[in-house]
């Protein structure tokens, strides 16, 4: 009987310390945490509905006289790398940091990566491990024709402009660069797949451009064609660089292709934007 009544003062007191609890909650809020916007529109240029996630800086305002650098990125979905190159943009801007200007981030939603970032293949294993791919023609032209001028329209924007795309994105971001370099200011290419089309991209001179840029090329520990493939790509661009160009590479012996990215954009940011306020 003793210990009955132990054990049933002992349920009483867990009773009515959990609905003590449940009033103590009840005077929590909860609201929504938002780091930007998101975009929703229907794309005439590849004739399906589009996602552009947009990050914007602390006290942007729409009614505000200053304009912001935009940087476009490349798997840019909230599930892919659209939240931790924001924080990199946001502490890089931070006043005691000032690595990089306050600055909007656009990341591009995928619909299908594979299609959109990859140019038409002679390969057959290309043809079979993507038999999506082949319309990065048409992607270039969605980012110069639709993204990028709702973007302006919509947002306080200056005229600087960056790319970030990792792997089949730094094929496709190479593939910009080489073939409409004034789409963009700043280009950085991480772990590049330019294996693709039997590394054809890499036979290809670059179009010639007037404006400055800067192009930031990193790779990680990758295996021989990743390293060699944009180490060739960076000797390329070396031989053929103008004044008008600053132009870096970084090997990431520590890194591989799935964690090279992070550490190597915040490396191109201390470079290019270092640069920017020389």
């Amino acid at each position: 009987m003793k210990v009955l009544k132990i054990f049933i003062t002992f349920i009483s007191i867990a009773f009515c310390n959990l609905i003590l609890a449940q009033n103590e909650n009840k005077s929590i809020e909860t609201t929504q945490l938002s780091i930007g916007e998101k975009i929703e529109f229907k794309s005439k240029v590849l004739n399906e509905k589009r996602e552009l996630n947009v990050y914007l800086p602390n006290g942007y305002s729409k009614d505000s006289l200053k304009k912001y650098p935009v940087i476009y990125l490349l798997d840019g979905s909230i599930d892919e790398d659209f939240i931790h190159i924001s924080g990199l943009v946001q502490f890089g801007s931070f006043s005691w940091i000032n690595m990089l200007p306050e600055s909007i981030v656009v990341g591009i939603s995928n619909v299908d990566r594979k299609r959109d970032f990859t140019f038409p293949t002679n390969n057959k294993k290309d043809k079979k491990d993507f038999p999506t791919t082949g319309k990065s023609k048409e992607f270039m032209n969605f980012i110069v024709e639709e993204v990028q001028p709702l973007i302006d329209n919509e947002y306080k924007t200056n005229s600087l402009r960056t790319l970030i795309g990792q792997s089949l994105g730094g094929l496709l971001v190479t593939e910009i660069l080489f073939k409409k370099p004034d789409t963009f200011d700043n280009y950085i290419i991480v772990s590049p797949s330019l294996w693709w089309d039997d590394e054809s991209l890499l036979k290809h001179m670059p179009n010639s451009y007037s404006t400055k840029k800067s192009i930031f090329i990193a790779v990680g520990k990758e295996g021989e064609i990743m390293e060699r493939t944009a180490k060739e790509l960076y000797a390329k661009l070396n031989l053929n660089k103008k004044e008008n160009t600053n132009l870096y590479f970084e090997f990431l012996e520590k890194q591989d292709h799935g964690d090279a990215l992070h550490l190597a954009v915040y490396s191109a940011f201390e470079k290019i934007f270092k640069t920017e306020k020389e």
